[in-house]
């Protein structure tokens, strides 16, 4: 058996039960009766008839029993560690002082400029050792003078 939709009302139409229009451009309109089928016709607008279903399910009439309100959920959050440090590195860091911190800033600047030191005075030392046994002085001469013109010396 198969039940129709009235096109104006939402209602259900029985077989054998109601009208059927069918405008100039062959859109089929079903009617349960002469009610709908009139009001259509009127051009009157069904959401703003009390009694129609469009009209209830726009205003929330009726149905609050079968559709409970839908749950949101909540989206979780998951901590996870990142390349070069692991969860458990995360959170010991999460839940140091200021105090910690600061000292432990002053003492990785501190370091840092030892090396820094160390790594000049290295320099300074292979720098004079190099000016002592390098190779013998031998007379500088300009390009001029290579190419055989004068100048220079």
């Amino acid at each position: 058996m198969k039940v129709e939709i009235d096109s104006f009302s939402g209602f259900r139409i029985y077989p054998s039960k109601g009208k059927l229009f069918v405008r100039g451009d062959s859109k089929v309109f079903r009617f349960a009766g002469s009610k709908t089928a009139s009001l259509f016709q009127q051009r009157k607008n069904p959401r703003k008839i009390a009694w129609t279903q469009v009209y209830r399910r726009m205003h929330k009439k009726g149905i609050t029993e079968e559709v409970a309100k839908r749950r949101s959920r909540k989206t979780v959050k998951h901590q996870r560690g990142i390349v070069g440090a692991d969860l458990a590195t995360i959170a010991a860091k999460r839940n140091q002082t200021a105090a910690v911190r600061s000292q432990q800033r002053l003492a990785a600047i501190s370091k840092a400029k030892s090396e820094k030191k160390e790594k000049e005075s290295e320099k300074k030392k292979v720098a004079k050792t190099a000016t002592r046994t390098g190779a013998p002085t031998v007379p500088r001469v300009s390009k001029q003078q290579m190419k055989g013109g004068k100048g220079g010396r």
